[in-house]
């Protein structure tokens, strides 16, 4: 192996070694017993904070160190991309080159801090208001010795978010691939032995009670197969593309001939990425996580209201695939300009055949879009709602690995590859030369 790319990756391993042993440190001033007795059923709704446990590989539930993991972050990058198209004064910096994305990053290095800081407040705040069995999990709950645990659980949370968002720009700098993807990565990967163990449980009541259970022998290999299908889908999806066609004329300059030859603009089917599940997600879990925490009455309006947004309804199915169609097309209208991008066709003296140049281009990209968009769409829902139609079928609830997981875990994976791959390249083209 090239010694440069061994280095990356073994430093990127370092990293996510400690990444792992932050997220079993646990934060002071907690019952520890109380707190597991309380999280142990966190990951069997469709709550936020299910969902936060999730990405980060169980932390959350333990509330250690990495509680809040990389959500802090995503989330700040999320509002500075939206603020960028929103303000001017960001737009304006955005395109200043380098120097102006080197703000940009500060700025949303201080919004990760203060996203981290609200974050661990609202956690201290539920842990401090949760109990198991009559016993708080909070070991301190009155007079000087509350005030000073709750600051030094809240800013063990956000010192933690501070360190994940170092960590992963280290592994930017000196390691292989994106550095809070390669993370978010290792926190998903560490609830598949999770996923594992409950399989083997369905297998193990098969084994017990072979007339109630015995349906388990066919449906755990049929996950396991129906998993391996939708990985391979993931990766077609990934590199599937619609490539409009460009022609570019020829032009003299001096005594050379520029131009006339042909070309195209791809176009990825699966142009937003997970962002539209992560937003449809995170909405739909706003009145599950409501209900965790207000706890209303049994029988009420409000309590009706609440479950019917519980994950595997059918309310919930429909607004979850209504709302990753919604922010598919919001997702990429904010990203890709069809005007600005048939101006640079007209600046460089291209033109897709068939079609007039200005408002004709601008209106033909923009119905491509609009139609791979669609598609892509179309795919996100199919497999976010995969597994709920399968949990609601053959009543596998619960299970660790979500549509957004798998996608998460394909894509991360496949641009780590590709970054290695480049990387061998640039390597061996640099011998050739020397």
């Amino acid at each position: 192996m090239i010694p440069d790319l061994r280095k990356k990756i073994l430093f990127t391993l370092m990293v996510i070694v400690i990444f792992r042993i932050g997220s079993v440190i646990p934060a002071p001033f907690l019952n520890m017993e109380a707190l597991a007795g309380a999280m142990g059923a966190i990951d069997e709704g469709g709550t936020m904070l299910a969902y936060l446990n999730t990405l980060s590989g169980g932390a959350f539930s333990n509330a250690t160190m990495f509680a809040m993991s990389v959500t802090p972050y995503i989330n700040s990058s999320i509002i500075m991309q939206l603020l960028t198209v929103a303000i001017p004064p960001l737009e304006r910096m955005a395109k200043e080159g380098e120097e102006g994305r080197k703000k940009i990053a500060a700025i949303t290095r201080y919004v990760t801090v203060a996203l981290g800081l609200i974050q661990g407040t609202a956690y201290y705040f539920f842990l401090r208001g949760t109990q198991f069995e009559g016993t708080p999990i909070t070991l301190y709950n009155e007079g000087f010795a509350q005030v000073f645990s709750a600051i030094v659980i809240i800013l063990v949370f956000t010192a933690g978010t501070a360190m994940m968002m170092w960590l992963g720009e280290q592994i930017n700098q000196k390691g292989i691939g994106n550095g809070i993807s390669i993370l978010l990565f290792a926190g998903i990967v560490a609830r598949m032995p999770a996923t594992i163990a409950q399989l083997g449980n369905y297998i193990s009541a098969a084994n017990e009670n072979p007339e109630s259970f015995g349906q388990y022998y066919f449906l755990v290999p049929l996950f396991v197969l129906i998993f391996l299908g939708v990985i391979w889908v993931i990766v077609f999806m990934n590199d599937a593309e619609r490539r409009i066609p460009v022609q570019y004329a020829k032009r003299v300059v001096g005594r050379k001939m520029y131009g006339g030859q042909s070309s195209h603009i791809p176009i990825k089917v699966g142009l937003s990425g997970v962002m539209p599940i992560i937003f449809a997600s995170s909405i739909l879990s706003i009145p599950s996580t409501i209900n965790l925490f207000v706890h209303p009455a049994d029988g009420s309006f409000w309590k009706g209201f609440l479950d019917a947004f519980n994950q595997g309804g059918w309310i919930y199915s429909i607004l979850y695939f209504l709302l990753i169609i919604m922010f598919a097309y919001f997702y990429v209208t904010i990203q890709y300009n069809p005007v600005e991008m048939a101006n640079n066709l007209r600046q460089s003296n291209g033109t897709i055949p068939g079609i007039r140049p200005g408002k004709p281009t601008s209106e033909f990209i923009a119905k491509i879009l609009s139609k791979i968009t669609l598609i892509g769409a179309l795919f996100l829902a199919f497999i976010a709602l995969l597994p709920i139609a399968y949990g609601a079928i053959t009543g596998m609830h619960g299970m660790q690995l979500g549509g957004t997981s798998v996608i998460i875990l394909v894509g991360v994976a496949l641009e780590t590859v590709k970054q290695m791959e480049s990387q061998m390249m640039m390597r061996h083209y640099k011998g050739f030369l020397d």
